[in-house]
């Protein structure tokens, strides 16, 4: 039975350790990138904008088709109306001569079956300069599904530093749950021998069971809320949300994160997707506003057909096929429509306003950020340094109230309140860890530096 029960615990840890899977931030940064589905559409966007490019691009060159038909008619064509005369003269010269009657049916055509058929082209010359916009638009439709594409991939990135800093700083909470409820377990046995000698009272020894429940309490807290935020990190990186994962940045020691250097305003601009996204519409707004324009302008195309027939035209409608080519230059000139042309340019003059506007307040806000998120960066640092000099003072402070407690110089409710200040500054000393690699990202992502991971989707 012993070995039963061996076996059967040695495979449930087996289980277990497969089940547990230990991961970077670089890792879960990959991961998500692979798997989420707001990135695949956006990648998706991309390709479809690149084959609108190529589809721009057949605008410049010549159309081709070709043509067929049949008809059936239950009527020849009939090139007289009626029979008619004509006068036949003499060789000699004599005026007088005779007539010679061709009847109405002679000259009819049969064209009771009629094939026709013809391959022609169309090349445009001159239409205003509407190709060459509505190229120039479709470039810059593809580099906005670019510089969308690279929005998500940063905001993803964002959601998932985020998402895995929570873990770092609900795992570093439970751990010190446990060490403050293993202190005030050792205070619960010594009170209760202290108790049991008469040198400590039932309320020091209530107060301290208090303490107690209320660190187990949050120790289930912890637990609860590190397993909640170990699932939602598995959301993002595309992981069955079960699946026990371990952080590689458990330990926050003393914060030695290469801290980012604040950069040029115009190569922040240059970096930001968002600004990426209002160029291209702009430029897509201009290339609108020319389009417009071409309303104006004459169009000019080169056209030509080879056309084959049955009666054939060309050999007195014969029962034949017979085929002729044509060349022609055709221009159409726009005369007047009751200005339609002239609102659509003035539609489109407006949409590019709206885009110098808009481009203009983002940069002022991007401004803004990178100056708020530089001062948030030094600032969290130097809280982050401050916590870990409270934290020595409170254990230094711990350590004499744990002296003073045992030679009965300190009170219960003394040693408690050491005990409550050092998980004070514990805990303010791990939300001031977190917030330091937080607002390096957020700083790196403000000045368009968030490095993205090459994605190995293709």
């Amino acid at each position: 039975m012993k070995k039963i029960v061996i076996s059967i615990a040695g495979i449930l840890m087996i289980s277990a350790g497969f089940a547990q899977r230990n991961l970077t931030l670089d890792e879960c940064r990959q991961l998500g990138m692979e798997h989420n589905k707001t990135l695949e559409i956006a990648r998706i966007s991309v390709k479809m904008a690149n084959e609108m490019k190529k589809q721009a691009f057949t605008e410049f060159l010549p159309y081709i088709s070709m043509n067929g038909s049949y008809i059936r008619s239950d009527r020849d064509i009939s090139l007289l109306a009626e029979n008619i005369s004509l006068p036949v003269y003499a060789q000699s010269g004599s005026q007088t001569g005779e007539y010679v009657v061709i009847p109405e049916n002679m000259l009819d055509i049969n064209t009771r079956n009629i094939f026709t058929g013809n391959i022609s082209f169309t090349q445009p010359v001159f239409l205003g300069g509407r190709i060459k916009e509505l190229y120039n638009m479709s470039k810059s439709a593809v580099k906005l599904a670019e510089a969308t594409e690279k929005n998500k991939n940063e905001e993803l990135l964002l959601e998932i530093d985020e998402a895995y800093w929570r873990v770092i700083s609900v795992q570093n909470k439970l751990y010190l749950a446990k060490e403050y409820r293993n202190l005030l377990a050792k205070m619960d046995s010594d009170v209760a021998v202290m108790v049991a000698e008469g040198v400590a009272t039932k309320s020091d020894q209530l107060k301290v069971k208090v303490k107690l429940n209320e660190a187990e309490v949050m120790v289930t807290k912890a637990e609860n809320g590190l397993q909640l935020s170990k699932m939602a990190l598995n959301q993002l990186c595309g992981i069955d949300i079960d699946t026990d994962i371990r952080l590689a940045d458990t330990e926050l020691t003393k914060t030695n994160d290469d801290i980012p250097v604040l950069i040029p305003m115009e190569q922040a601009f240059e970096n930001r997707s968002e600004i990426q996204c209002i160029e291209q519409v702009l430029n897509m707004a201009k290339s609108g506003q020319k389009m417009m324009l071409s309303r104006f302008l004459p169009n000019v195309a080169l056209t030509g057909a080879y056309t084959l027939s049955n009666p054939n035209p060309y050999n007195g409608f014969k029962q034949e096929f017979g085929g002729g080519f044509n060349v022609a230059l055709v221009a159409h000139v726009p005369l007047f429509h009751f200005g339609e042309g002239l609102y659509a340019i003035n539609a489109a003059k407006s949409k590019e306003k709206m885009a110098n506007l808009q481009l203009e307040e983002l940069k002022e806000k991007i401004s803004l950020q990178m100056k708020q998120n530089s001062y948030k960066v030094a600032e969290s640092i130097r809280k982050r340094n401050a916590t870990l000099k409270n934290i020595e003072k409170a254990q230094e402070n711990l350590n004499c109230a744990n002296a003073g407690f045992e030679e009965g110089v300190i009170t219960a409710t003394d040693l408690l309140g050491a005990q409550t200040a050092w998980l004070s500054a514990k805990s303010e000393d791990i939300d001031a860890a977190i917030e330091v690699k937080l607002n390096i990202v957020y700083f790196q992502k403000s000045m368009g530096t968030l490095e993205i991971p090459r994605s190995t989707i293709k």
